[in-house]
Parts: structure tokens; sequence; C-alpha cells
């Protein structure tokens, strides 16, 4: 059974760091490209950073330079490492794993597959 299960999300004050990391299991995540997605309220779901099968890693304008996208395969784990945590990082946090087509973009939901089931960050001003 696939299961992706995310961790380490709550409640902080701005300037804080605070890491996510979502568990994999049940299938090959290894041939998968794997990303956060974050959807704040009253706004549509947006990607946040992806690393793929070889490992390159990509971000979205907003959290570059602030936010890490890791994987550790001895513990079957992806991780995002979030560094000046502001206000409008506030969002439910989702990650997922799927085969991005040839021409395809890392940001575009429907290519994924397997989603988590989201664990909740809070930053307070």
């Amino acid at each position: 059974q696939v299961r992706l299960d995310e961790s380490g999300g709550g409640s902080v004050q701005a300037g804080v760091s605070l890491t996510l990391s979502c568990r994999l299991t049940g299938f090959t995540y290894q041939y998968y490209c794997l990303a956060w997605f974050r959807q704040a309220p009253g706004k549509q779901r947006e990607g946040v950073a992806a690393t793929t099968s070889d490992s390159t890693t990509v971000y979205s304008d907003s959290v570059q330079g602030r936010f890490t996208i890791s994987k550790d395969n001895a513990k079957n784990t992806l991780y995002l490492q979030m560094n000046s945590l502001q206000p409008e990082d506030t969002a439910m946090y989702y990650c997922a794993a799927g085969l991005i087509p040839y021409g395809g973009t890392w940001s575009t939901q429907d290519h994924y597959n397997y989603w988590g089931q989201g664990t909740q960050v809070t930053v307070s001003s």
C-alpha cells in the first residue's frame, strides 16, 4: 500500500526554522519526482520544491534560498528544511510523488499520483 506520511508542522514565530518530513512507503519512490506543495487558506495549491529521480532540485521563486528539499534513501524519507519562515509561508504542506512526462513541469499537480494527508505550518509575526 502506497503511503506518504508527513510530519513536523507546527505554529512558529517569523524568522525561525522548521523541518517537515514525509515518510514514503509502498512504492519504488527512487524512480519518482518527489515534491512539496502547499495550500494557504483561500488560495490554490502551489508547488514549493521538488527533487527528481537523479536528485536534481528545483524551487519556487517564493522559497528559493530559504527552503531546502532533500531525501534520505536509508530512511525512506523526504524532507523540507524551511528557514527564515514568514507569515506568508502559512499553509497546509503536502508531499507528493509523480512521474513527470517529457516536457512537463514539476509544479503541475496532475503529474503527481500519490499525495500525503498534509501537515499544517502556521507562522505568526
